[in-house]
């Protein structure tokens, strides 16, 4: 939950790094909570009230995380348009979200790890 907290603290901080962890326990935990509103919607019967909320509440701070982790991999915040490509550029972020950090310092800031 710390990470998940972590990631909201820092919403639109789209400058520095943020390692795997981070990035993977914030969607983790960001999934649990849509799945969550959406059985609360159906259950009282909205049309997806509580969960369009809880996902435009999110989208800053889910952009920002996407950033700091291709940061934490070398690459540009840039690269995140390439998931705008169906399938093939989700497929390309995903792997890029499962490499592991460039060792020590580059030029987005000090490793996370360390």
């Amino acid at each position: 939950m710390e990470w998940y907290v972590k990631v909201l603290k820092n919403y639109v901080g789209f400058q520095g790094r943020a390692r795997r962890k981070e990035y993977w326990m914030f969607v983790l935990f960001n999934l649990i909570a849509s799945i969550i509103l959406t059985i609360l919607d159906s259950i009282l019967g909205l049309k997806s009230v509580f969960s369009g909320l809880y996902s435009l509440a999110v989208l800053l701070p889910s952009l920002a995380v996407s950033v700091r982790r291709l940061h934490d991999i070398g690459k540009t915040g840039w690269w995140i348009l390439i998931g705008l490509i169906p399938v093939i550029g989700a497929i390309i972020l995903i792997v890029f979200d499962c490499m592991d950090s460039e060792p020590g310092d580059n030029q987005y800031g000090p490793n996370p790890k360390l």
